[in-house]
C-alpha cells in the first residue's frame, strides 16, 4: 500500500514514470524467463524426491486457459477480510492495489493520514518480520538435522545445483541482458557505468539490502556515472522498491526447485507460466531487506499449490544467494536510471558519462 500511494505525489504518472515502469516490468520478466530457462536446463531437484512429513498437494495439470482464469479469479476477493484471514494473498495484494488507487483520488489531508498510517504499518511490519528472520538459523539447523537423519545426504547435493542454478541465472542476468539494455537503449558503455556503480554494488554485496544502499547508490549514480538528480531522485527510490529481478529470477528458480524436489517431475507450460506472473508481482511487493525475497515466496507456491514447508530447505543457503541477488537488483536500478534518463531528458541536458568518468 505504501509503495502505490508514494506513486501518486510529484507527477509520478507521467512520461518519466510510465518510462520507469515499464523498464521495470520488462527486465523483471526477463529476470524471471532466465531463472525458467536455466532451472528448466539443469534440473536441480530432479531425482532427490524428498518427502518430508506434511500434506502433499497436487501441482494441477489443467490447461493453460483454466490455469489462468482460476488465477484471476482467486485475484479478485469476494470478500476481502476473508481473502486476509484465508492467507489468500493475491486476493489481498489486488484488493489493496485497486483500494489505493481510489485513495489517490481522494487526495487532500485524508490521502496524507492514510499515506502515514500505510508507512508507519509497513514501517511496523518490516521491524517484525526482520525479528523472525534472526530466528531462522536456529530453525534451519534443526530442519537439516531432521532432512539429513531422514533423507540422507543427497539432500545437499540437490542445494548445490540449486545454487548453480540460481548463480547462472542471476550472471545472464547481471552480464548479458543488462549490459545488452544499457548499450541498446541508453546508449553507454556497460563496461563504464559498471565500474562507476562498483561501490554501490559491493555494498549492496556486503549488506544484502538495496534499501541500506540506496544512498550509495543515489550518490555514485549522479556523481561518478553522470545521471541528473531529476532522474535518480525518481528512479532509484522507486526501483529499489518495486524493481527486484534478482528476487524475482530466485523466486522462479526456487519455486520450481521445490516441485521438483516434492514431486519429482517437471511443470506444465501453464504452471510456469503462473509462476511467471505471481514471482513478478511477489517480487515487486518485497521490501529492500535481507531474505525479504522468502517472505513473498509464498505467494508463488500458493499460486501452483506447493507445500510451503518445503522452503525451509532453501534457507541454509538463502544468505549466499541473497547477496549475489540484492547486487543484481541494485545493478538493474541503475542501468533503469541510465535507460530513463536517455529517453525521457534532451539530449542537450544530459550529463555526458564520459565527462564524469575522467
Amino acid at each position: 500500500a505504501s509503495g502505490v500511494l508514494g506513486l501518486g505525489g510529484g507527477g509520478g504518472f507521467g512520461r518519466m514514470f510510465s518510462t520507469t515502469l515499464a523498464y521495470y516490468v520488462c527486465t523483471s520478466l526477463l529476470a524471471i524467463l532466465t531463472g525458467l530457462a536455466v532451472t528448466n536446463v539443469f534440473n536441480p531437484g530432479i531425482g532427490t524426491n524428498l518427502r518430508l512429513d506434511v500434506a502433499q498437494a497436487q501441482v494441477s495439470s489443467s490447461s493453460i486457459s483454466e490455469v489462468i482464469m482460476s488465477q484471476i479469479e482467486t485475484m479478485i476477493p469476494k470478500n476481502p477480510f476473508a481473502a486476509i484471514a484465508e492467507s489468500s494473498f493475491l486476493s489481498v495484494i489486488s484488493f489493496t492495489i485497486v483500494f489505493c488507487i481510489f485513495a489517490l483520488h481522494v487526495g487532500g489531508e485524508t490521502l496524507r493520514r492514510f499515506r502515514e498510517l500505510a508507512e508507519d504499518s509497513f514501517a511496523v511490519m518490516m521491524r517484525l518480520t526482520t525479528a523472525v528472520i534472526k530466528l531462522a538459523p536456529l530453525g534451519v539447523f534443526l530442519l537439516m538435522i531432521y532432512v539429513t537423519a531422514t533423507q540422507g545426504v543427497a539432500v545437499f547435493a540437490a542445494l548445490g545445483w540449486y545454487m548453480l542454478t540460481v548463480m547462472c541465472g542471476l550472471s545472464i542476468h547481471a552480464f548479458v541482458t543488462l549490459p545488452l539494455i544499457v548499450w541498446l537503449l541508453a546508449r553507454r558503455n556497460p563496461l563504464v557505468l559498471l565500474r562507476a556503480m562498483m561501490p554501490a554494488l559491493l555494498t549492496a554485496f556486503s549488506s544484502a539490502s538495496s534499501n541500506a544502499t540506496l544512498p550509495l547508490t543515489m550518490s555514485n549514480i549522479e556523481r561518478r556515472a553522470g545521471v541528473s538528480n531529476r532522474i535518480s531522485s525518481f528512479v532509484l527510490p522507486l526501483g529499489s522498491t518495486i524493481n527486484m529481478d534478482g528476487t524475482a529470477l530466485y523466486e522462479a528458480v526456487a519455486v520450481l526447485f521445490i516441485g521438483q524436489l516434492a514431486f519429482g517431475a517437471d511443470f506444465s507450460f501453464a504452471n510456469q507460466a503462473i509462476i511467471a506472473v505471481t514471482a513478478l508481482l511477489a517480487s515487486v511487493g518485497a521490501a529492500g531487506i535481507p531474505h525479504a525475497g522468502l517472505v513473498m515466496m509464498v505467494i508463488v507456491l500458493q499460486a501452483v499449490n506447493l507445500p510451503i514447508e518445503y522452503q525451509g530447505i532453501i534457507l541454509a543457503v538463502d544468505r549466499v544467494l541473497d547477496m549475489f541477488r540484492t547486487s543484481v537488483n541494485v545493478w538493474s536500478d541503475c542501468c533503469g536510471a541510465s535507460v530513463v534518463e536517455r529517453l525521457t531528458l534532451p539530449q542537450s541536458i544530459q550529463p555526458s558519462l564520459a565527462e564524469q568518468t575522467t
